[in-house]
């Protein structure tokens, strides 16, 4: 919303038009197809503070029909740094790409304190660096993240707002009897005052906190320990970079491929494949999809991780993958599970 938003109003500010909610909306609309109301601009200034300066204006054309030049109109207006040499900056490009990447900054902050919060409240508590967090704790769901409160938009002047009294006074003359009586009624259940023995609204009862009826029996120290080393294997998840991420995920694919490189070399039969062949048939074979260059990754981790087992020759312009088919598969990929679990615990 804000993308499109900042989209029509620079639109509009570049052509030193008038921006009013009602010509932003109308564009909004048409670009999201979903509807766009003031609600989702107090939410958006609410993000970004600093992003528009609203106001309330009249005696501005609408070409609209039921709203008269005297009305009241929101006005929107960017606010932008003055550029050198230019009476009136404005929403060039390069603007509107750093306007949208501190929109996004901010959303994630808001979205970082409540995961602040939720880390407050584990049991037991944990603290992460913001330098070092890297993802979301795995039960922090973002869906559930509370709906960002709109900010508070200037309203027209405030117009006397006749009583049901008044306007029976004014209009007697042009109602007909049965809404003459319905108002009158109105008039006098406004008039009286709320009873003070009516009856309010009792809230729930918050129902009292119970241990799982699974654990009972077990011992706090041994609950306290597990959940210690939960807390500290769920911190290794959040401050894990994107290269030690990316290679857990090639360790526990190593297993199945490893599987898989033996039946090729079993089918095939031959002491050595070219890195090219056995990349290719690799690819072919494994269930998940996958570049030829991913492939020969995990090969290479292979051969890394297993010189006893899977070996490279570079012979002239190829590489050739020698494979030791005597070796015992379950043992290869119990080894290839530990070190995949030794290197997920750090």
């Amino acid at each position: 919303m804000f993308r499109s938003m900042d989209t029509i109003v620079g639109m509009l500010h570049n052509r030193s038009e008038t921006v009013t909610f009602a010509k932003v909306k109308r564009g909004v609309q048409d670009m999201m197809r979903k509807r766009f109301e003031e609600r989702n601009v107090g939410q958006i200034k609410t993000v970004y503070p600093g992003s528009y300066r609203f106001r309330q204006e009249r005696l501005l054309p609408t070409f609209k029909d039921g709203v008269r030049r005297s009305d009241y109109q929101l006005t929107i207006e960017p606010l932008l740094d003055p550029q050198s040499g230019s009476p009136a900056p404005q929403l060039t490009a390069s603007c509107l790409l750093h306007r949208r990447q501190v929109f996004s900054q901010n959303l994630v902050a808001r979205v970082r304190e409540h995961h602040r919060a939720f880390l407050a409240s584990l049991n037991p508590p944990m603290e992460v660096p913001e330098d070092q967090l890297t993802r979301w704790h795995p039960r922090f769901n973002v869906d559930e993240v509370p709906d960002i409160e709109p900010a508070e938009l200037p309203q027209p002047p405030a117009v006397k707002v006749a009583t049901a009294q008044e306007v029976l006074a004014r209009a007697r003359s042009l109602m007909s009897p049965k809404m003459e009586k319905a108002l009158s009624d109105l008039a006098l259940r406004t008039a009286q005052p709320s009873s003070p023995g009516s009856p309010s609204l009792a809230l729930p009862a918050t129902p009292p906190t119970t241990a799982p009826a699974a654990l009972k029996g077990v011992s706090q120290a041994l609950l306290e320990r597990i959940r210690a080393k939960e807390a500290q294997k769920q911190l290794a998840q959040m401050t894990r970079c994107p290269e030690q991420e990316q290679r857990l995920q090639q360790l526990e694919r190593l297993p199945v491929l490893a599987h898989v490189l033996r039946n090729i070399f079993v089918s095939e039969r031959k002491p050595a494949l070219t890195m090219e062949a056995a990349c290719a048939r690799m690819v072919g074979s494994y269930s998940m999809a996958m570049s030829h260059e991913e492939m020969e990754k995990h090969v290479r981790l292979l051969s890394e991780l297993l010189p006893d087992w899977l070996s490279l020759h570079h012979i002239r312009t190829d590489i050739y993958v020698k494979l030791d088919k005597a070796a015992d598969l379950a043992g290869v990929t119990a080894r290839l599970a530990r070190l995949a679990r030794a290197e997920a615990a750090l």
